[in-house]
């Protein structure tokens, strides 16, 4: 009996994946949640089809929230059925195809990934669900304008009708990707950030805002008003509120954007049929994303590490920043990962900083200096990650890094 050779390519993509994944964490390289899948898709560019293996789907995307809102989602699932998930924040193509290969024999698949990504990996792995939590600028560098992005996944979005999408209403750019689309959910999530949303990406029109709701001042081409959906899920600080009533939302995360990550993530569970009480409960569960919230004990002192990477999700980060605490460290690197361009600090308010000891720290840690000063926040310039801890009184400190220092500051703390 003769095999396909397509199927041949993909036994030995995925050895030759094993064999650099047990390298890379041999050497200490890393933990090859990338190398793994870059290997494999070199050898078999339709590796990623052949691993979907028909199974059901679930694409998380955005530019903040995809990490925490993919692990609520695949817990949420779990509660029912075994998931293959990226927990690790691997969410462009190698990082996809490591997580299949990883989770050949789940019955179900959840992945974060890469807005960029989004409509080639929907090609590939027609997914049943969309979620789309929102759009706003980030590393313009490397994505370019946001629009440019809105207008791709709008195409996705139309390429796949029979997809059914969560979108966050309160997000202009997201109810434009899905304004159309014939299965749409629609989630109140919350829009801390409307900085990126003035004008409506379809005509240009104004964006008119009242209270909860929005709308452009001017109609679509063909005569509709362009206004934000009314939702049937929505969340508050009290509650979650569904097609089926009212529901106690309680999370172990921090922050009113996590509310609508966990809102976005049990109507996506319920679009899979997970009863809301179990959705609930495995959200509640979820207390770590990737070292994300975790505090770390270092030498006398209990480091709380918050994860930021654009404006808006800056601005999100410094409202969890727990001001009874002794000191503050914001660290910023300037790495191909963060964006090379950093001039959104200036977008982001710091002004309200000057109760704490704030320390700038990080490779770009003179640029966010600059930006302190000018916000009028006493401070001092620390640039080694490490070292800027150690430049905290013992006692409670509140860490703000993008990403790169991020990884690499919770790197040197454990390494201690």
């Amino acid at each position: 009996m003769k095999l396909n050779p397509s199927r041949l390519r993909t036994k030995a993509a995925q050895a030759a994946a094993r064999l650099a994944t047990r390298a890379s964490r041999l050497t200490g390289r890393g933990a090859g949640g990338m190398i793994g899948g870059l290997v494999a898709g070199l050898i078999d560019p339709n590796i990623m089809n052949h691993l979907g293996g028909g199974r059901p789907v679930a694409l998380v995307t955005g530019t903040n929230g995809k990490s925490t809102t993919t692990r609520m989602l695949a817990s949420a699932l779990r509660s029912h059925h075994t998931v293959a998930t990226n927990d690790g924040g691997d969410n462009m193509d190698a990082g996809i195809i490591s997580a299949l290969m990883a989770g050949k024999d789940a019955t179900h698949v959840v992945l974060e990934c890469d807005e960029l990504h989004v409509p080639a990996v929907a090609d590939r792995l027609a997914p049943k669900v969309l979620v789309l939590l929102n759009l706003t600028r980030d590393q313009l560098d490397r994505v370019g304008e946001i629009n440019k992005l809105e207008r791709a996944l709008r195409s996705c979005v139309e390429k796949h009708p029979d997809m059914t999408v969560i979108a966050n209403c309160d997000d202009v750019l997201v109810t434009s990707v899905a304004f159309d689309a014939p299965n749409v959910v629609w989630v109140s999530a919350g829009a801390g950030w409307t900085g990126d949303s003035a004008s409506c990406p379809r005509t240009g029109g104004h964006i008119v805002r009242q209270g909860d709701d929005w709308f452009s001042s001017v109609p679509l081409s063909d005569g509709r008003p362009f206004r934000r959906p009314t939702p049937t899920w929505s969340v508050s600080d009290d509650a979650l509120s569904s097609p089926e009533g009212s529901h106690k939302l309680e999370l172990s995360l921090p922050g009113r954007a996590n509310r609508g990550n966990a809102t976005q993530a049990i109507a996506a569970a319920a679009a899979f049929g997970i009863p809301i009480s179990d959705a609930l409960q495995a959200v509640a569960s979820v207390t770590d994303v990737a070292g994300r919230y975790s505090t770390i004990p270092f030498e006398g002192r209990d480091v709380h590490m918050l994860l930021a990477k654009n404006p808006a999700g800056w601005q999100e980060a410094l409202s969890m920043v727990d001001r009874t605490a002794d000191s503050l460290v914001i660290a910023v690197n300037g790495q191909v990962a963060d964006g090379e361009d950093l001039s959104w600090l200036w977008d982001v308010y710091f002004e309200s900083f000057d109760d704490l000891h704030v320390v700038a720290s990080g490779e770009r840690g003179t640029d966010l200096a600059v930006r302190l000063t000018y916000a009028g926040i006493s401070h001092e310039l620390v640039p080694g990650l490490v070292d800027a801890i150690r430049a905290c009184e013992p006692g409670r400190v509140e860490v703000l890094a993008n990403y790169t220092a991020f990884r690499d500051l919770k790197k040197g703390l454990l390494a201690k």
